[in-house]
């Protein structure tokens, strides 16, 4: 071997110094999958299903990526789509889910959990003896029950599954029982504390143990009773009913619920597939027969005139101070972007109250200057144009400071030229600097228009979508816009929270606006031929 090929004592601690690093890697890769896979395992465990499968995808990813040198290339990228999978993708794909399901207040658990709430659920025959009770605890979270009959027995009784007999006599010296109170009850029992009314209420266990005989138990049903309980429905795994003890009613699965043929339902149900029936219970809703209409219409105005004036607005101010003659105009545009910067909900509620009319400024204004004060959220109309001031307001420093940016590409020389040809102001702006202008910002506006189309937290923080339409069949207001109105529909019906049905409205939703985006991306690619064509 070569003087030169010999290793040296450099190369070995080299060597040794990324052994170890890799070791330490594989270490903490190692220690991130058991906790993942901890948490992937609770998720399973819980029925979070979707969920659980996501973080195994996760763990798979991680692993490959960063234990496999060949795979170390897109460690990073595996991380990143791991945020990606989880924050972007899941959520997707998770809503799609539930719009075929019936996800919502009384079906969030899955079938198992729901089998043994109802199974939980007991009853006191009539045969059945109620009791006075106090619980002894010890250190091991073992209980015995002192019980008193309406007839004045007494009798201490240990926990179903506890060995030997069911019942300790009460006799002070023995077992360990102590001096016995004036209502026969042991003060103290050795290894076990008595618990007050105020710990055994608040002791999760305590209603859940069943004590004494196992062919009788007694549990313990309300803080000042136990009874000899029986459960009240009956379980067959192979026909997948219930069976009401006392009255012999039998309840089938029925799209997560378990339902008698009168139509009485056992709570709780469980999350189950149930196919197109959000997506049929949204068309035959009585709401798309009424309001929809005019909810609808109202959307589209909102949004469209919402855009015209936000980008008018913007574009004059951008005009404006874009004159080099204009004094002070960086400080009159440093205060311009106030708007921009105060959070959005702040500056609504701030225009909510400007707007209250009977204490609002605006209306002490106009009352002062015009004697005339405007009923702002009862008048339907006056409703409408307030939001759109409001939006107004919200919006146009934005648009200000893109189109003070676009303004600027173009270039100088087309206004010499036209000038030179003889075009006046106008025509310069209407030939000029709009179809150049609508190349850079028409994508933006399509993104505007959008988010106007679903201004959510505008509509509900300033006037909750009213004033109400009085002929909607439906909570329903004249401000509505399509994403407030089936919030409404899905979470304020008085049904309960119905989280399937609106996920199912929701990809109706998303169709609707990809629908939209396509006819608009279409008007982008002829403002594009203007630009090219200019």
């Amino acid at each position: 071997m070569d003087a030169d090929q010999t290793p040296t004592k450099k190369d070995f601690a080299k060597k040794t110094i990324l052994g170890a690093g890799n070791l330490f890697t594989s270490l903490i890769i190692l220690v991130v999958d058991i906790a993942l896979g901890f948490f992937a395992f609770k998720l399973f465990n819980f029925g979070y299903t979707p969920l659980g499968i996501c973080f195994v995808l996760i763990i798979i990813m991680i692993s490959v990526a960063f234990l496999i040198p060949k795979a170390h290339m897109f460690k990073w990228m595996a991380v990143g789509l791991s945020a990606w999978l989880l924050f972007s993708i899941f959520p997707i794909v998770y809503t799609v889910y539930n719009a075929f399901t019936n996800y919502g207040d009384g079906h969030l658990i899955s079938q198992t959990q729901a089998i043994d709430q109802i199974q939980a659920q007991t009853y006191l025959p009539e045969t059945g003896k109620a009791y006075q009770w106090i619980a002894y605890r010890s250190t091991s979270n073992e209980y015995l029950l002192w019980l008193k009959d309406t007839e004045g027995n007494t009798k201490l009784v240990t926990q179903v599954d506890a060995e030997g007999d069911a019942e300790i006599p009460l006799v002070t010296g023995e077992n360990g029982i102590g001096e016995i109170d004036a209502d026969g009850a042991p003060v103290t029992i050795e290894g076990y504390t008595r618990l007050n009314r105020i710990a055994a209420a608040t002791d999760k266990n305590l209603t859940n143990i069943k004590f004494g005989d196992p062919e009788n138990t007694i549990q313990v049903r309300s803080p000042s009773e136990a009874a000899e309980l029986l459960p009240l429905y009956t379980y067959d795994s192979e026909t997948n009913t219930f069976t009401h003890a006392v009255n012999g009613k039998v309840f089938y699965d029925k799209e997560g619920t378990y339902t008698a043929n009168n139509g009485d339902r056992l709570i709780p149900g469980y999350t189950a597939t149930v196919g197109m029936k959000n997506f049929i219970q949204f068309v035959n809703s009585p709401g798309l027969r009424g309001p929809l209409v005019t909810i609808v219409i109202w959307n589209f105005l909102f949004a469209t005139f919402s855009l015209l004036l936000t980008f008018s607005v913007g574009l004059l101010i951008s005009i404006i101070y874009g004159d080099p003659k204009f004094k002070g105009k960086k400080i009159l545009r440093s205060l311009l972007l106030i708007p921009y910067t105060i959070p959005s909900l702040i500056t609504i509620l701030i225009w909510r109250g400007m707007f209250n009319p009977d204490l609002g400024i605006i209306n002490r204004l106009l009352n002062d200057l015009f004697n005339i004060s405007p009923r702002w959220f009862t008048e339907p109309w006056l409703a409408r144009i307030a939001l759109l001031i409001v939006n107004t307001w919200l919006g146009y420093p934005y648009w200000m400071l893109v189109t003070s940016g676009a303004l600027q590409s173009i270039p100088h020389d087309i206004y010499e030229a036209a000038e030179i040809d003889g075009a006046s102001g106008w025509q310069q702006f209407k030939s000029i600097t709009l179809p150049l202008l609508l190349v850079s910002v028409g994508p933006l506006m399509i993104s505007s228009f959008i988010f106007n189309f679903n201004n959510f937290n505008l509509i509900y923080a300033f006037i909750n979508g009213g004033p109400p339409i009085p002929t909607a069949t439906t909570q329903a207001g004249y401000t509505d816009i399509i994403i407030s109105y089936v919030y409404n529909l899905a979470f304020a019906s008085g049904r309960g929270v119905q989280y399937g049905y609106a996920s199912a409205i929701s990809l109706v939703l998303f169709m609707l606006i990809a629908v939209m985006s396509l006819l608009q991306f279409r008007f982008t690619n002829m403002w594009e031929e203007v630009g090219e064509n200019a």
